[in-house]
């Protein structure tokens, strides 16, 4: 079973030191399912990450259809930060994903103080085409 965002903040409240956080982090990128070596390819490609991320999503039907992602990464600290992003927004409606705050998310976690700027600039440009993909299901599904 997939983990979640709330499971996800629970053992970051409960690990003490970052060096644990980061190892969790890793262990969390480890665990994504795998990902399809066809999408590894330009238009999965998550532009604005110094590290490469690719993201697959799958829409739901219905007017606000459920959003699935699968993603992975070259770096082991990224592909952890893409399995948070995953539980942030995967599953979800897409109107869901278009109003959460990542950014808060972030800041619940202590991330938004503990990562490189590059890091943190490649995490903004995925929770942006994530929600660009949300925004896309919606206007499909739009008369």
């Amino acid at each position: 079973m997939p983990t979640t965002i709330d499971a996800i903040r629970d053992d970051f409240a409960f690990l003490d030191s970052w060096e644990d956080k980061y190892r969790y982090v890793i262990d969390l990128g480890e665990a994504l399912p795998p990902y399809p070596d066809a999408a590894r390819d330009a238009a999965h490609k998550v532009q604005g990450c110094v590290s490469q991320v690719w993201l697959l999503t799958d829409t739901g039907a219905g007017p606000d259809p459920v959003v699935t992602f699968r993603g992975d990464s070259d770096a082991h600290i990224v592909k952890g930060l893409v399995a948070i992003m995953i539980a942030l927004f995967s599953g979800r409606q897409a109107s869901e994903i278009g109003s959460t705050d990542a950014e808060a998310v972030m800041r619940s976690l202590g991330l938004d103080e503990h990562l490189t700027p590059q890091r943190a600039n490649g995490l903004r440009a995925m929770v942006r085409r994530m929600k660009q993909e949300a925004a896309a299901a919606l206007a499909e599904t739009t008369p």
